[in-house]
């Protein structure tokens, strides 16, 4: 009895975890290269990063993994001004894989295959699962309405992965080399059960996010994590992004402001965004959570917050995991 590897084209991951890419630099290298010399994927979140940081970055990571198996992606929005930019980066610096959402791009498919670089979207409908599929995503992440930050639907991830399943089973990928595109669950996944029931649907892993921002090696002030640790599900609400999306947050003074439409709106714009409502800065905010400004920042939460009541190492969460993983396989084993 083994816990299932992650195969993402000719790669593998040793546990079926993607950690999510959160920014704005909330996911850097020092939490996605803890992430992937526990046997996981890695990710560093690139949006609102300038290309030398990035670079800066992946090279940092690079140095830190000493797993030879470990696995290092970036996150970028595809609603960010600088995606092309910053994809271009990651693809200089060969990183392992390219994952981007807030969006959707046609060309990066080709240009990724191009490169040699495994890509996954991240989707929330069958429609846009099917059509990565036939533009050749080496994996998909399937985002439930339970995830934190921007949001594509309200359906719940044990809705959507048999769904979405059944739907890309039937299409055809360029990619005949490969047996199978993986389905990758993200959202209201918080332990090794979870893992497994997602797997037992049809997914082959998982991405998870929030739970990282609860560990030590994330880079983002103690008052970040100690929003996070001290809220309930009743402090979780959804607010209109300047993305165009709806997204999910944690109650504080400024996202009631969001709410009560009394935020003020900026005088300067960044540009960050490819397109952008202008009815607050969206970087400006998650800048200020990132550095500790409980008042003025926007902390960005999955709904599941309330499960989790404690800050611990990456190495003692995949510890949790693998245990919880492979007391769930133990009950069962019809899983591949």
């Amino acid at each position: 009895m083994k816990i299932p590897e992650l195969k993402i084209g000719n790669l593998k991951a040793e546990v079926p975890v993607i950690q999510g890419g959160m920014a704005i630099r909330v996911s850097t290298h020092s939490l996605a290269s803890s992430v992937a010399n526990c046997g996981g994927v890695g990710v560093i979140a690139g949006s609102g990063m300038e290309t030398d940081e990035l670079r800066n970055e992946i090279r940092t990571a690079r140095k830190n993994i000493t797993n030879p198996n470990g696995l290092l992606g970036v996150n970028i929005m595809y609603a960010a001004s600088e995606f092309n930019t910053l994809v271009n980066v990651c693809i200089e610096e060969r990183v392992d894989v390219i994952i981007s959402g807030a969006g959707f791009c046609r060309s990066i498919f080709k240009t990724c295959q191009d490169s040699n670089i495994n890509y996954i979207p991240i989707v929330s409908s069958p429609r846009l699962a099917i059509l990565s599929k036939k533009l050749g995503a080496t994996a998909i992440i399937v985002e439930s309405g339970e995830a934190g930050g921007h949001l594509g639907t309200n359906k719940t991830i044990r809705e959507l992965i048999p769904e979405i399943k059944a739907a890309i089973d039937e299409v055809e990928s360029p990619l005949v080399e490969y047996d199978e595109i993986p389905l990758i669950a993200a959202g209201g996944v918080t332990n090794g059960h979870d893992i497994v029931e997602m797997l037992r649907l049809g997914a082959s892993g998982v991405q998870m996010a929030t739970r990282f921002v609860l560990t030590h090696e994330c880079s983002v002030s103690d008052t970040f994590k100690n929003v996070l640790l001290n809220a309930t599900e009743d402090d979780i609400i959804l607010i209109n992004s300047p993305v165009s999306l709806p997204a999910r947050a944690i109650k504080t003074p400024f996202s009631e402001k969001i709410l009560n439409k009394t935020v003020e709106r900026p005088a300067v714009c960044e540009k960050c965004l490819k397109h952008c409502t202008h009815e607050f800065c969206i970087i400006n905010a998650l800048n200020r959570s990132r550095n500790g400004d409980y008042e003025n920042g926007l902390f960005f939460s999955g709904e599941n917050i309330g499960k989790y009541n404690d800050i611990l190492s990456v190495a003692e969460i995949f510890n949790n995991l693998k245990s919880e993983m492979l007391e769930a396989i133990s009950e069962k084993v019809n899983i591949k």
